[in-house]
């Protein structure tokens, strides 16, 4: 891994999980970690109730938009985090790759859609554990 290593979070429609986790790394790790999100099949707008959900833990992913999974950004990324996107991940030597078993909040509400969010942010902080955890002096 570089200096600062680069996680890329992929699920299908980038409009619920990966955008979710996404938002969660950024906000715990802040600027140890390079974060990107994609889709397989990126769907037209970020999940309300995704959105809604994480406003709640003071996270703004209502400007967030999905965007679709390049090979550059996989090639870019030291660790490659998919959750339930299958085998469209590309896949290249030498990088790191997670399947996050979550649920999809896709059509659900909020009631719904918190616990995968505070499962997701679980995932997260043992991610950031591993990969950048704070310095101490």
């Amino acid at each position: 891994m570089a200096d600062k290593p680069s996680v890329l979070f992929v699920c299908v429609h980038n409009a619920g999980r990966s955008q979710m986790a996404a938002a969660w790394l950024t906000h715990l790790a802040g600027d140890r970690v390079e974060v990107r999100s994609a889709g397989s099949n990126p769907g037209d707008a970020v999940n309300p109730a995704a959105v809604k959900a994480m406003a709640e833990v003071g996270i703004d992913i209502s400007a967030e938009t999905p965007k679709i999974l390049t090979v550059d950004a996989v090639r870019e990324s030291d660790v490659c985090i998919t959750m339930g996107c299958g085998d469209t991940c590309p896949v290249f030597p030498g990088k790191r790759y997670l399947d996050w078993k979550l649920e999809d909040p896709a059509g659900q509400g909020v009631d719904a859609v918190r616990p995968i969010r505070d499962e997701i942010r679980v995932m997260v902080e043992d991610l950031i554990a591993e990969i950048a955890p704070e310095e101490t002096a």
